[in-house]
């Protein structure tokens, strides 16, 4: 059985624990950022920062209320970087955790083809043109530890486990914070191994909280369609 992250934002406080926990264990180096008034930092994910802890200040209801959002690779399902890169040497998925792999293969892919595929913006690529993203710390989990975020988390709001169980703990969950947030969702479900729930509009977290559908970004562009198509194919002409 696969695996899921679930990340109930409700619960989240912006430590961001889980941000440096990832760094640590994949020995990911600082990066140097500037103070744009945010208690957001680094600005952006990068190839050195698989997981960001977004923030947004915004008034709701004549309220003001701080949002975070723990952003990182959702592990599509049906992933379209995936589908894109018709590589298994640079990008594949782990069958027994669900995990969406990129290896040092993927310089040899177009950086951005694979970022405008993702429906929720996440690949980078570094200086030499490798492109990198959250492993769903797959290595830990075939020794039987959860990923480092997860463990990393003092408040309970990240859960790992086996995809039916953390469906059916999102599910509880749902029910349970919609007393307070009547608005509350989960983020497409059916379609990740990263769960979130959110408290309000999605669009307040990030504009790439939900998958994006318009043209160029996303699972259902023509370049992507036709890669799915022909991925059979493509895979035995890589293999030959």
């Amino acid at each position: 059985m696969t695996k899921a992250i679930l990340i109930d934002t409700t619960l989240c406080t912006a430590c961001r624990a889980c941000q440096v926990a990832c760094k640590q264990w994949h020995d990911l180096p600082a990066e140097k950022t500037t103070n744009l008034g945010s208690f957001q930092n680094p600005q952006d994910l990068s190839d050195r920062t698989y997981k960001l802890v977004r923030m947004t200040e915004t008034v709701i209801e004549n309220r003001l209320q701080w949002l975070f959002f723990p952003d990182q690779c959702r592990h599509c399902l049906d992933a379209p970087c995936l589908s894109m890169a018709v590589d298994e040497k640079a990008i594949y998925r782990d069958d027994m955790t669900g995990a969406i792999l990129y290896t040092r293969n993927t310089r040899h892919l177009d950086p951005e083809e694979i970022n405008v595929s993702c429906p929720y913006d996440i690949p980078r690529a570094g200086s030499d043109g490798t492109i990198a993203k959250c492993d769903f710390c797959n290595d830990r989990i075939h020794n039987g530890l959860k990923p480092a975020c997860v463990t990393a988390c003092p408040t309970g709001a990240m859960q790992f486990g086996d995809r039916e169980d953390i469906l059916s703990m999102a599910d509880d969950r749902l029910k349970r914070v919609r007393k307070k947030y009547p608005d509350a969702s989960l983020l497409n479900p059916d379609e990740v191994s990263v769960i979130y729930l959110v408290a309000f509009d999605p669009s307040l977290y990030s504009d790439y909280a939900v998958a994006q559908a318009h043209q160029g970004r996303g699972g259902i562009s023509r370049t992507v369609a036709l890669r799915k198509m022909m991925g059979p194919i493509a895979r035995m002409m890589h293999i030959g």
